[in-house]
């Protein structure tokens, strides 16, 4: 099997506050691969968005190992990590995240002007998303004139502006009904199929695991399994 996109190992993170501290992740290890959807579900306060925080660069680990791509991120300076993340990595988040005085294809447009790309083809590209998402119609929409299931498409396409090789989605079905659930999830999946992406789906949402390649559970900050087929 080929290296993992994602490689974690004896991942801890603490939070302290005042003389009490919080252990978040306690020795975690995992691989994400390049085509696969991994489902990571538990309790809420089991790490969850704790660990692909970690693995997407936002927040810093206690101590342990996370590689992508075979370079170590644990060490690096505060001021290398936005170019990692630019780079390989594209996230969905459950509360949408979109800017709400920008259009849809303004907030696609983001990623892509902060990776330099000139006005045209960033114009270009975040309508083929949009297109591509089916929302070939909300171009010049604004957020608060959007679904919920059309403001998640929106931050899908978002997502990938910047083509990473590594989708991380923090509940994303959670705001939705289940006929656009399963839209979303449709999407995910063929993001891995077809365009050979990793993609990590945190989910209470026992609808999504038909979705799932590998089913990781996560309890009290520890991996309880390395992941069910």
């Amino acid at each position: 099997m080929p290296e993992p996109i994602v490689q974690v190992r004896g991942l801890t993170k603490t939070y302290e506050s005042g003389a009490a501290a919080a252990r978040a992740l306690d020795g975690v290890n995992l691989d994400v691969h390049a085509g696969e959807v991994m489902l990571l579900m538990g309790p809420s306060g089991s790490g969850k968005t704790t660990l692909i925080s970690i693995m997407g660069c936002i927040l810093r680990a206690s101590s342990g190992s996370v590689r992508i791509k075979g370079r170590e991120i644990t060490g690096l300076k505060e001021k290398q990590l936005p170019r990692i993340r630019l780079d390989n990595i594209g996230f969905v988040f459950q509360g949408f995240n979109l800017f709400p005085t920008l259009t849809s294809s303004e907030n696609v447009e983001i990623g892509l002007d902060l990776k330099g790309v000139r006005v045209r083809q960033r114009k270009q590209r975040a309508r083929a998303l949009l297109d591509s998402v089916g929302l070939s119609d909300k171009y010049d929409a604004f957020p608060a004139d959007l679904s919920g299931g059309q403001k998640q498409r929106v931050a899908i396409a978002r997502a990938l502006a910047g083509d990473p090789g590594i989708i991380l989605a923090d509940e994303p079905t959670a705001a939705l009904d289940s006929v656009t659930g399963r839209t979303v999830m449709d999407m995910m999946r063929k993001l891995a199929k077809d365009r050979g992406r990793a993609v990590v789906v945190v989910s209470h949402d026992g609808r999504v695991m038909e979705y799932a390649d590998r089913v990781v559970h996560i309890e009290d900050g520890k991996i309880l399994n390395g992941g069910t087929h």
